[in-house]
């Protein structure tokens, strides 16, 4: 199976203002794609707003989360929800943070 990859024209700096990239199976195996734009979609995504199995970025939506703004399982971020999250502003079930709300919760400073 051939994996998808879209890249629009548009840019800034030389970074596309859309990426979308998903993997393909090869004998057996997934290989993941990685996406770098302003907005970016796939295996792995990185960009101002970033959607994927591990997402870097401004605003995340990812499992796997590391934002300014992260939103997925396990996520660190200023401002975080998830199951396992870190941030200055934290929600989940298991939190770190300055202000936080969760079940199992470690605030560091108030």
């Amino acid at each position: 199976m051939r994996g998808f990859e879209y890249r629009s024209v548009e840019g800034w700096h030389g970074i596309p203002l859309v990426h979308v990239a998903f993997g393909s199976w090869e004998g057996g195996r997934y290989r993941p794609r990685r996406a770098i734009g302003l907005i970016a979609v796939g295996d792995t995504a990185i960009g101002l707003v970033a959607v994927g199995l591990i997402g870097v970025g401004g605003v995340v939506v990812a499992p796997v989360a590391l934002g300014l703004v992260a939103l997925g399982l396990v996520v660190v971020g200023i401002v975080s929800t998830g199951v396992v999250a870190a941030g200055v502003v934290a929600a989940g079930i298991v939190v770190v943070g300055i202000r936080v709300a969760g079940i199992v919760v470690a605030a560091l400073a108030s």
